[in-house]
């Protein structure tokens, strides 16, 4: 047993220690880029809550205000600690993005090798992720931080709750809805994580087998407050800010449904990215 617990060590350090010098070998170039004039200032250099760094009214206006249209207050405060170590300087601030990615990479192979035990194959997607074109805006765009903060810690409340699934305890839960709750109020994209634990407990866990379902159901409850919050919290935060560009609701519903389309192909071939993808509409009045 313990030369097979050493074996699997020696196997997963050069495996995390790949990762690493992947995301370093393409996204490490990012910490010589400049701002970007699309958000950066709102989120950063002209905040002056944000540049004067952490404190504790700041602290407490993170939690208490909207930011750059959002209420995402653990970004807010990823850029305000940048500001008290850096100052306003966007190469540290990258540098800060591509080591939360690298994290992120290795969280995702960690997760994906508790949940199914197929650590090559873990390895292999980790890898994909680390990166994968879909990844540069979130890497190398500042704005973005929610972006890989959320992934960050998406990742891990995946680990947390593979943990909890085979040995159940109260700390191992309050882990997982720990790192759920922080990637919420990182970014409200991960509202689906009631339906994420949900699907992964039917697999590679098989837990619906072995489980009542009303009990797999009642365990996802604490998650769901949290996700509903996030999701009042973003409505009331971009409530006017938003704007349409005058198209119809029946309009954007088929867009929404086309990005997905997109968006899959986006992920097997990744081709034709451009920083906006202005609506099709456009071109037809041009």
């Amino acid at each position: 047993m313990y030369s097979l617990r050493f074996s699997l060590k020696t196997q997963k350090l050069p495996i995390v220690l790949a990762l690493t010098a992947l995301v370093w070998i393409v996204f490490g170039q990012t910490v010589h880029f400049d701002w970007v004039r699309y958000d950066d200032h709102d989120y950063v250099y002209r905040s002056g809550h944000v540049t004067s760094g952490l404190s504790f009214s700041n602290i407490g206006w993170a939690f208490t205000h909207f930011h750059a249209a959002n209420w995402h207050p653990i970004t807010t405060l990823s850029h305000m600690l940048d500001c008290q170590l850096f100052g306003v300087n966007p190469a540290r601030h990258h540098f800060s993005s591509v080591v939360i990615h690298t994290l992120a990479a290795i969280a995702v192979f960690f997760a994906l090798d508790s949940l199914t035990g197929k650590i090559w194959r873990s390895a292999f997607v980790a890898a994909v992720f680390a990166i994968h074109p879909l990844r540069a805006e979130s890497v190398a765009w500042i704005a973005e931080r929610k972006d890989v903060l959320s992934g960050l810690f998406f990742a891990l409340t995946l680990l947390a709750w593979s943990s909890y699934a085979r040995r159940k305890s109260l700390v191992r839960y309050l882990l997982a809805l720990l790192a759920a709750a922080l990637g919420l109020l990182s970014k409200p994209m991960l509202v689906t994580i009631p339906f994420v634990l949900l699907l992964i407990d039917y697999w590679p866990l098989n837990r619906f087998r072995t489980e009542k379902i009303i009990c797999l159901l009642l365990e996802k409850i604490p998650f769901a407050l949290f996700a509903a919050v996030s999701a009042v919290a973003t409505v009331q935060a971009q409530h006017g800010q938003i704007d349409t560009f005058g198209f119809s609701l029946s309009l954007r519903f088929e867009n929404a449904i086309v990005s997905y389309a997109i968006y899959l192909r986006q992920l097997i071939w990744p081709v034709d990215l451009a920083v906006l993808f202005p609506h099709p509409k456009n071109f037809l009045r041009s």
